[in-house]
């Protein structure tokens, strides 16, 4: 099992990295800011448009040392990777299993029912522990919409008829999760999910923690030696992570949406660290965007017990674990793919 090393964001545009030895240098203009030892990093992910050095870019493409590009506001921008990992034999029966739509559609089923069981999970935890600051009823009204759901996906018979499963389900989900905002209510106010781009703070951090943990996905099924542009699910166009959008859909609810709603109820985070633009659009500001990576390296130092495995394992690796389950279920290995189903 990989070991869960740290990720070295730069949110401070301007900076230029490079390579002294096995060192990352950061430096502003001509001037030593930082220096950082490769052998403690499994990622960066650079903001803003921040130069690096090809030595650097090469290194860490033959170390397997993730390197993402993201705009200001978190949009993913680029991956450099090195040689692909793996056996050819592995991904070829990925790419055959893709081109099959019923082979395709049971590996999907089960991860939209991962998400719509974790997003009832967080629903039925909100229940439990606020009962008396939040209508239960309706909450249960809620969960038993999304119990309903899964056995309509696991009875889909079509890729087209479990996205629709899925897209109700999320609507029904989302419409309660203004509720579960306790804290600084008057400056939280989710309305529903708006994401191109998002319109207020909530879904500002919402679209933030998913590009996150979308590219933590990514990264894993590069390690297994799976195609993260190759999904099960979600169609295929250039330069779309498929598959990585396929396997983030089963840590949505419980790594993300709790995550985001943690940040605000114990007012980790206020209004002060967002930018609103002329066009209405809302997004982390510099100082917002350290709060929040710091809040996030730490969830991924918790740990969990992972409920197929019956093991503990960090938060971060949760990607890493779900990425060798499924490679395995290619393999032959397992006789399904098991996702994640929190417990």
């Amino acid at each position: 099992m990989k070991k869960l090393l740290n990720t070295l964001y730069i949110t401070t545009p301007g900076r230029y990295l490079s390579l002294d030895g096995e060192n990352i240098v950061i430096s502003d203009k001509s001037n030593e800011i930082g220096r950082v030892p490769l052998h403690n990093l499994d990622g960066i992910i650079s903001f803003g448009g921040n130069g690096i050095s090809p030595a650097l870019m090469g290194k860490c493409a033959n170390n397997t040392i993730g390197l993402a590009l993201m705009d200001r506001n978190g949009k993913f921008l680029a991956r450099i990777e090195g040689k692909r990992n793996g056996n050819v034999l592995l991904r070829r029966k990925q790419y055959h299993i893709a081109d099959d739509e019923f082979q395709s559609l049971g590996i999907a089923k089960n991860m939209i029912i991962g998400k719509l069981f974790n997003g009832r999970w967080v629903l039925d935890r909100m229940v439990r522990d606020h009962a008396m600051r939040i209508d239960a009823e309706r909450f249960e009204r809620k969960i038993d919409f999304l119990k309903e759901s899964i056995e309509k996906a696991s009875a889909c018979e079509s890729a087209d008829s479990l996205r629709g499963v899925e897209g109700e389900a999320a609507v029904v989900y989302f419409s309660v999760f203004n509720d579960m905002i306790l804290q600084q209510k008057e400056d939280f106010v989710f309305t529903g999910r708006n994401k191109h781009p998002p319109l207020d703070r909530v879904n500002a951090m919402l679209s933030f923690a998913y590009s996150l943990a979308t590219g933590m996905c990514a990264a894993a099924l590069e390690s297994v030696g799976l195609d993260p542009y190759v999904g099960f699910l979600h169609t295929e166009r250039p330069g779309r992570c498929s598959l990585a959008l396929d396997l983030v859909e089963e840590f949505r609810a419980v790594l993300c949406d709790r995550f985001v709603l943690t940040l605000i109820n114990k007012r980790m985070i206020d209004c002060s660290a967002f930018d609103v633009r002329e066009d209405g659009a809302v997004w982390l500001n510099d100082e917002g965007r350290r709060i929040f990576l710091q809040a996030w390296q730490t969830k991924k130092q918790e740990e969990l017990r992972h409920p197929f495995l019956d093991e503990k394992i960090q938060w971060g690796l949760l990607p890493y674990v779900q990425a060798l389950l499924l490679s395995r279920y290619l393999r032959s290995d397992l006789d399904e793919y098991p996702p994640f189903l929190w417990k």
